[in-house]
């Protein structure tokens, strides 16, 4: 699987040049939709199927600074996967050096708000979950 590639924008620095701590959730997120399209199952066609996945919860771990202009290399791994919850992995490298580390955790509903089983009704979304747990980066 491609890695995502996220370049360091001027306005994500703050006064001192450095990115602001927010800014390595979004570009979660970004990479999040990248891994999502990279196995087929992109977020619009789990919108078009009725499929939300909303973040449950998110962790960071800030490691190294990064500035204007970086090349911030994001691997996404799935930690965990058993039909409902899905935890994954971020590692974010500038050089082949670990700048940042986190984690997400999302759900998936339907169009009622209510959880779906993936294994149920979507066994080819989850066979590839399932799948690709433990994957480490290349």
């Amino acid at each position: 699987m491609k890695l995502y590639e996220h370049k360091v924008q001027y306005y994500e620095t703050d006064k001192m040049g450095i990115v602001h701590h927010s800014n390595y959730i979004r570009w979660m997120e970004e990479a999040r939709i990248d891994f999502l399209s990279q196995i087929g199952w992109d977020y619009k066609k789990l919108e078009d199927i009725g499929v939300a996945s909303p973040v449950t919860a998110v962790e960071c771990k800030y490691k190294v600074s990064t500035t204007f202009a970086d090349l911030i290399t994001i691997f996404v791994g799935v930690e965990e996967f058993k039909g409902v919850k899905l935890k994954l992995k971020y590692e974010m490298k500038k050089d082949d050096v670990l700048v940042c580390e986190g984690h997400s955790e999302h759900c998936f509903l339907n169009t009622e708000g209510n959880l779906i089983n993936l294994k149920r009704e979507y066994p080819e979304f989850y066979n590839i979950l399932t799948s690709l747990v433990g994957g480490e980066e290349c």
